[in-house]
């Protein structure tokens, strides 16, 4: 029975044998993903009193300006996972095409890719605002032993193994699911170990918070706009209370804990939606639905969406099941 002094390491070795592979791999890969939150986490807190904010002078391969700090996380994860010989494919946000690692190792028998957004949320570094990790885990699909190829990356959500976010806030935590429900760590920086703070994480039924951009209002669909004005109406339990931090992962995490909804639909300045399927939205679907949640493209079940694309956008919709529906059921109706 899991306990809430338990170490996020002692918690993964006492429930692996839950994990249909368990082979201890995805164990390890768990814990080089905790090791490089803690350096990442390390920069982040001391961001103000070293040259690691601000804009790092290049831009990713979505166009975005990257910062400093997206550099040295991305670096810092795939570094680590890289040394520590688990996986055979990374994917990044941050990275133009994946990275194959041991190719040349004829013996090499890792079966697991990941993909990351290395710190989501990172424009708000400068002023001190929250930001996060975001990574999913897939086993390969082509031959173990040979060099991983696109399809490798290119599965649907449901195919996941693995998902989780680390959250860089007013306390340090790693969140993440093996298929097996959702459970929060937070990390104690005093001796550096994550204890269970969070367990069986659950997304409330209900909600009563929206979390949307409402500054593209006017470039919105207009099921999104009237399930908008839906949710200011003053009628039972609403209005609803906004809130929009601009940070997918501390959005997220709220509304997991507090029952809401998080919305980045498609608009007339982005047709596909902004968020990425593979980094972002599928291993975000994948908890939530762990976590009693629901995540939708308005539409249609995110984690049955077929990738064509590495850096694949789509519009995105998750939070407590009821406001999911009900989102749902407005993007419908304006399409009647």
């Amino acid at each position: 029975m899991s306990q809430t002094n338990q170490t996020l390491g002692e918690f993964i070795i006492e429930n692996q044998t839950s994990f249909k592979y368990s082979s201890g791999e995805l164990s390890r890969l768990i814990n080089s993903i905790r090791l490089a939150a803690k350096v990442v986490n390390h920069e982040v807190n001391k961001a103000g009193l070293v040259d690691i904010i601000g804009n790092a002078g290049d831009t990713n391969i979505q166009g975005e300006d990257q910062q400093k700090l997206d550099v040295y996380a991305n670096d810092k994860f795939i570094q680590t996972m890289t040394n520590r010989n688990i996986v055979c494919g990374i994917a990044s946000e941050e990275e133009d095409d994946f990275i194959t690692i041991n190719s040349q190792d004829e013996n090499h028998q890792n079966k697991y890719v990941v993909l990351i957004d290395p710190l989501d949320g990172s424009s708000n570094i400068d002023v001190n605002v929250s930001v996060g990790t975001i990574f999913s885990v897939y086993r390969r699909v082509t031959p173990v032993g040979t060099p991983v190829q696109i399809e490798d990356f290119l599965q649907k959500g449901v195919n996941q193994v693995a998902a989780g976010y680390i959250i860089y806030g007013t306390s340090t935590m790693l969140v993440y699911t093996t298929g097996d429900g959702v459970n929060g760590f937070t990390l104690n920086p005093a001796i550096g170990s994550y204890y269970l703070s969070h367990p069986n994480m659950q997304f409330p039924e209900d909600g009563r918070i929206y979390s949307v951009n409402e500054g593209n209002y006017t470039h919105f669909p207009r099921g999104i706009k009237d399930y908008i004005k839906y949710c200011q109406k003053e009628e039972g339990d609403r209005p609803y209370t906004s809130r929009y931090i601009g940070s997918l992962v501390s959005d997220f995490h709220r509304n997991m804990i507090k029952g809401g909804i998080y919305m980045y639909p498609k608009s007339s300045k982005s047709s596909n939606g902004k968020l990425r399927l593979l980094y972002e939205c599928n291993p975000m679907a994948f908890l939530a639905e762990q976590a009693n949640g629901k995540a939708s493209d308005g539409y249609m079940r995110i984690m049955e969406i077929e990738p064509t694309e590495l850096h694949q956008r789509v519009p995105f919709i998750c939070g407590s099941k009821n406001m999911v529906d009900k989102a749902e059921e407005f993007m419908k109706n304006a399409e009647s």
